[in-house]
C-alpha cells in the first residue's frame, strides 16, 4: 500500500470519528423535561423578584390589600358622587325658591305699581303699558328699592337728585306717548253719576276703570251676579 493510500484511509477514518462524536454530543429532550426546566426557571425568577420585596410582606397579602384599597376608593368615589348630586339638588331647590321669591317681590314692587299708575293716568290699556315699561323698572341688588333705568341701563334721577319713581316715570311716558291715553278724560261730575247701580243694573259703558269707586262698583256687581 502506498503512502498516499494510507493517508487517505486515515483521513476518512478521522472524519467518521468526528461525525460520530458530534452526533453523540447532540441531545434531545422530552416535553416533560422542557416543562420542568421552564418551571424551575420561573420559580427562580419569582423567588428572585419576591426577595426584592420580602420586607413588604407576603405577596398574596399585598395583592389582597391592593384589591381592598381599590374597592374602598370606588366606594368613596360613589359616595362623593351621591353627595355632590345631593348638593346640586339642594342648590337647584334653593335657586327655585329664590326665583319664586324675587318674582313675588317684583310683582308687588314693580308690576302692580306700573299698572296702577297707568290706570290713574288714563292709559287705554294699563297692562300693555306695564309690558312696555317693565324692562325699565328693576329692583336694586339688595332687592329693597325700585329703580327706573334708561336704555343704557343707567339709573334715572329727578332734577332734585332723588330716584325717579314708578309713578313719575309712567306719567312722563304717557305724556310723551299720548296715543296710549284715553281720548277724553272723564270729569268729576261724570264719575259721580256712577255712584251706585240703578234698579239692580249697571251701565258698563259708563264705568271708568281708572276710578277706584267705579272699580269697586264693578267688583260688587260681579259678586252679586249683576254682570
Amino acid at each position: 500500500m502506498t503512502v498516499e493510500t494510507t493517508l487517505a484511509n486515515e483521513t476518512a477514518t478521522g472524519a467518521e470519528a468526528t461525525q460520530e462524536q458530534n452526533q453523540a454530543e447532540v441531545k434531545t429532550y422530552t416535553q416533560d423535561e422542557v416543562d420542568n426546566m421552564m418551571a424551575r426557571m420561573r420559580g427562580s425568577l419569582t423567588k428572585k423578584m419576591e426577595s426584592r420585596y420580602a420586607d413588604l410582606g407576603d405577596v398574596d397579602e399585598l395583592r389582597e390589600m391592593k384589591a381592598q384599597a381599590e374597592k374602598r376608593r370606588q366606594e368613596e368615589a360613589l359616595k362623593r358622587g351621591e353627595f355632590e348630586k345631593t348638593l346640586q339638588e339642594l342648590a337647584s331647590k334653593k335657586d327655585a325658591e329664590i326665583q319664586k321669591r324675587d318674582q313675588m317681590i317684583r310683582e308687588y314692587r314693580v308690576n302692580t305699581p306700573l299698572i296702577d299708575a297707568a290706570a290713574r293716568y288714563d292709559s287705554v290699556n294699563p297692562e300693555q303699558v306695564r309690558t312696555l315699561l317693565s324692562k325699565y323698572v328693576k329692583l336694586n341688588d339688595a332687592g329693597d328699592e325700585v329703580e327706573v333705568v334708561d336704555d343704557t341701563n343707567n339709573v334715572r334721577y329727578t332734577d332734585s337728585g332723588s330716584l325717579l319713581t314708578v309713578d313719575d316715570f309712567v306719567k312722563e311716558w304717557l305724556e310723551l306717548n299720548p296715543h296710549f291715553r284715553r281720548a277724553g278724560v272723564s270729569t268729576t261730575n261724570s264719575k259721580s253719576m256712577m255712584s251706585a247701580p240703578k234698579n239692580g243694573e249697571i251701565d258698563l259703558n259708563g264705568l271708568d276703570m281708572t276710578n277706584p269707586e267705579h272699580r269697586k262698583l264693578y267688583k260688587e256687581a260681579k259678586l252679586k251676579g249683576l254682570l
